[in-house]
């Protein structure tokens, strides 16, 4: 069985995330967006649903860290190149992202960091031999 994943995060604002994912090229699934969610496709297996803070708390009896002082997790998404990585991670700062972490060049992996308007944490890689 082939399973898909769907990565639910928290956010401030539908209209702020959107419109952010959206600048660094990603598309999002109107069949699962309202007032409250939002369905952003990764690929057609990956999709990461952006819930509003009211609305995640409606699954949860935990409580929503505050990912601008917190990490919950880091989000790791492979590219095909380093320029892919680059170009990523430049359109994200100019779209208004945070820095978090140093560009890493492990020769065998490099990758870059930054962190979303509500931030979370995301690093984008490329690693050699990947399958």
């Amino acid at each position: 069985m082939e399973s898909k994943i769907f990565l639910n995060l928290p956010v401030k604002s539908l209209e702020v995330t959107t419109t952010f994912y959206t600048r660094l090229g990603f598309e999002f699934n109107q069949e699962y967006t309202d007032e409250k969610a939002t369905c952003m496709v990764v690929n057609d297996m990956i999709y990461v649903m952006f819930l509003t803070e009211s609305y995640f708390k409606s699954f949860t009896k935990k409580e929503i860290p505050d990912t601008k002082n917190m990490a919950q997790c880091i989000i790791a998404l492979s590219a095909a190149s380093r320029a892919e990585v680059d170009r990523l991670v430049d359109l994200a700062f100019e779209a208004g992202a945070g820095a978090y972490n140093e560009t890493q060049d492990l020769g065998f992996m490099y990758s870059r960091s930054f962190s979303d308007p509500d931030g979370h944490l995301i690093e984008i890689f490329v690693m050699e031999n990947m399958a």
